[in-house]
This record gives C-alpha cells, sequence and structure tokens, in this order.
C-alpha cells in the first residue's frame, strides 16, 4: 500500500530485487557528482550486532557535538527510519526531495539501479548536502559488494559477528561469508573486529594482513551489574539489553578510540552520556500494549536467537512464544536456539513478505521440541498475540523484523 511519497517513489525498483555489485552504484554516484567522496565514513559490517554498533557510535559522536548521519537497514515502520542525522529520521518531505535527485539522476541506458541501490544514493547525497562531519553506515547485505561499499578511505570499518546468514548470496561457508564481509577492508585503514568463529578470523586475518589494516580484535565488556558495564577502564550505562550488547558496546567503544586516535575529540563524558542515551528499536526491547508487557526481539537469524536466548534465560520459565519466520532462514536452528520443554508456540505469517508456512513450521517445531506444551498456529498475528498475553507466562514475539515492523505500525509504535 502506498502511505506516502517515499514508498510511491521506490515502489518500482523494487521489482530489481537484490542483486549485488558495485557497477551500478558507482554509475549513478558519478551522475550525481559523488558525494561519498564528500561524506567521512564509519562503515560498520556484520551477521548481527552492526545495527547496534551503529546506534552506539552516532550517539556518542552526537553527544560530542559533531554533525552526524546515519544509514542503517531494514526499517521497521517507515523508510524516514533509515538516514538520519543526530538521532532523528529524515523528513518525507526531504527524503522525497533527495529521492528525486536520485532518480532524476539514473541513466536510461544502462542498467536500472536496485530499490537499496537507490535509498544508499540518497543517503549519500543527503549526507553530503548537509554537510554532516561523519556518517556511520551499516552494511546492506555482505559487504564487497554492498552498495555502501564505495569509499576507499573511510575512517574506521568494523565487522560485529559472523554467522550463517544469506549464505544462497554470500557463499554456503563461514569462510565464504567472512570473505565478503571482509570486502569492506581498506589499505591501512583501521578495522575493528567482534568475536568470530575460528573458521572467520582466519580469513578476515588474512585480509587484514594482506591489506596492512591496524586491527583491534574486541573483547566483550565487563558487566558491572544490572544495566553497568566497564570496557577500556570505561565505566558506562548499557541501555541496549542482553549480554549480547557488552560485546556491541565494547566494539562501539573501541571504534571510537580509532577516531580519537585520528584526532576527533570524544570526551569522556560524551562516551559516557553517548551510549548511555542509545536507542535502537525492536532489538530485546520490553513494550506495553493492551494494557500486557511484552518481549520483541528481531531474532531473525540463529545467531540472533541465541542472544535473545540468553537474556531470555533471565526471565521465570516457561515461556509463549508468537514467531512469524520467512521461508529463507534457517527455522530448525532459529528454534533449536529457542525452544524449550513446557514452552507454548503460537506460529504466524510474516506480512507482506515471502513467509514460511505456519503449519510446517508447527511440525518442525514439534519435532526440535516435542515436550512444548502447546503448538498451534493462526492466519494474523493479533489473534495469536491476544490468546498469548492472556496466559500467565511472559510472551515473547519473535522470528523477523518484518514482523515486528508490522506489530508496530499497527499499534503505533
Amino acid at each position: 500500500m502506498i502511505d506516502n511519497p517515499v514508498t510511491d517513489l521506490l515502489n518500482p525498483f523494487q521489482r530489481f530485487g537484490v542483486h549485488l555489485g558495485l557497477d551500478r552504484i558507482n554509475h549513478l554516484l558519478d551522475r550525481l557528482g559523488n558525494p561519498q567522496q564528500q561524506v567521512p565514513l564509519v562503515h560498520v559490517a556484520g551477521t548481527n550486532g552492526k545495527g547496534s554498533v551503529c546506534a552506539y557510535v552516532s550517539s556518542v559522536l552526537t553527544a560530542a557535538g559533531y554533525r552526524v548521519g546515519c544509514y542503517t537497514s531494514p526499517h521497521l515502520v517507515d523508510w524516514t527510519e533509515r538516514i538520519r542525522m543526530n538521532g532523528e529520521n529524515i523528513s518525507v518531505a526531504a527524503f522525497t526531495a533527495i529521492l528525486e535527485q536520485v532518480i532524476a539522476a539514473t541513466d536510461p541506458h544502462t542498467e536500472t539501479p536496485t530499490q537499496f541501490e537507490v535509498v544508499t544514493a540518497a543517503a549519500w547525497l543527503y549526507f553530503a548536502q548537509q554537510a554532516v562531519d561523519v556518517a556511520v553506515m551499516e552494511v546492506g547485505l555482505g559487504g564487497r559488494l554492498d552498495a555502501t561499499n564505495v569509499c576507499d578511505t573511510p575512517l574506521v570499518t568494523a565487522i560485529t559477528s559472523i554467522s550463517r546468514e544469506h549464505w544462497q548470496r554470500l557463499g554456503d561457508t563461514l569462510a565464504k561469508i567472512a570473505g565478503e564481509k571482509a570486502g569492506i577492508l581498506k589499505p591501512h585503514r583501521p578495522v575493528v573486529v567482534g568475536q568470530l568463529p575460528p573458521e572467520a578470523a582466519g580469513v578476515v586475518k588474512k585480509r587484514v594482513e594482506q591489506l596492512d589494516c591496524p586491527a583491534v580484535w574486541v573483547t566483550p565488556a565487563r558487566p558491572l551489574g544490572e544495566g553497568k558495564a566497564e570496557y577500556a577502564g570505561i565505566e558506562y550505562g548499557l541501555p541496549l539489553l542482553g549480554p549480547v550488547q557488552l560485546l556491541n558496546s565494547a566494539i562501539a567503544i573501541s571504534t571510537l578510540q580509532q577516531l580519537q586516535q585520528q584526532g576527533w575529540d570524544i570526551p569522556l563524558t560524551a562516551m559516557q552520556t553517548g551510549l548511555q542515551h542509545t536507542q535502537w528499536t525492536g532489538r530485546i526491547q520490553w513494550r506495553e500494549w493492551n494494557g500486557y508487557k511484552l518481549l520483541v526481539d528481531g531474532a531473525h537469524n540463529p545467531a540472533a536467537a541465541m542472544a535473545l536466548r540468553q537474556y531470555v534465560d533471565t526471565l521465570k520459565p516457561p515461556i509463549t512464544w508468537v514467531m512469524g519466520i520467512l521461508e529463507t532462514k534457517d527455522h530448525r536452528e532459529i528454534f533449536e536456539a529457542l525452544l524449550r520443554p513446557q514452552d507454548t508456540l503460537y506460529l504466524v505469517p510474516v506480512p507482506d513478505h515471502a513467509t514460511a508456512d505456519p503449519a510446517e513450521l508447527a511440525e518442525l517445531a514439534q519435532e526440535v521440541c516435542p515436550s512444548l506444551d502447546r503448538c498451534c498456529t493462526y492466519p494474523d498475528l493479533f489473534p495469536a498475540l491476544m490468546e498469548a498475553l492472556e496466559t500467565d507466562q511472559q510472551v515473547v514475539l519473535c522470528g523477523s523484523l518484518y514482523l515486528l515492523g508490522y506489530f508496530l505500525r499497527k499499534t503505533g509504535g
């Protein structure tokens, strides 16, 4: 459904799907005057955690007084979430105007850019026009051939994590996936790396050596009690939930320290204030709805599901799950990470996307966890959610960021 001019402008490009490669985006940016060459960049890749790291880094740099652009994907409710300035979404009017400039610059005599490439070009152009001090940009898919990977000299790059995700496009082994994500590394430019599986770490280390990149290999921050942590001598409040944020926040701090080494003025107070006030919607987050309290999270791949489970293990069992999953995901591994005996599972479709069949998911879930107290399917999220919330168990809504987006749109979240 077309609900604003941004959607209206972008819908025609949706039919070109996901098509990795840099030729189209480079050609388009060239016709726009190469705005990416005017924008200092912090570039963040990874299977999970990259959005959180972008949010932390942007929040701290904003607190330090810089003019900060941030580009992330996908959005949950509205396209304007993808392009932000100092924590504020781009306005519909500004997004419409910048898209019109990008679309007018497309070359009718060459291959049409994809929807993601058009939005990415719009982000580069907007950040250049706004004269940002820095843009913090999240890789969309992979790294090497992603439309964000058009800057030769990033200030710093980061690889948050690597697990088996989007293997159909990136490769069927962790080594191949690591090779794609390490494609954002540039000669002699610093890189910050999270904890990686050995197979992936070996590939990244080899690339680091080939390009002579100063590298920082990050370990998780030290927890200091509920909502607080310490890393590199910095004590800070940790507003995002789950043990995984000990690593994500440490990656962000290391990234910021690389900027400090390049002369960026980021006082300790800005570091602490920015970290404390970081917001990242829909990632292990408590929400109130109809007088009920529920936990929401994407948990859209096995690694994210394991991160959610770590947090859920701090809650009172058993758990009532309301889940919808895309057909391309590793359903079995997600269920293995999340489900425990006596849990209840309500399965629903993911609206307007290539959803897995809830009935087939139910069959698989009962195979993975035969001791579920109950497993049933619903044709829509909200009847399932209403029934789930009437139980005495803690309710968790998860399985897809698109399902969360549907929930937030319908509930005004």
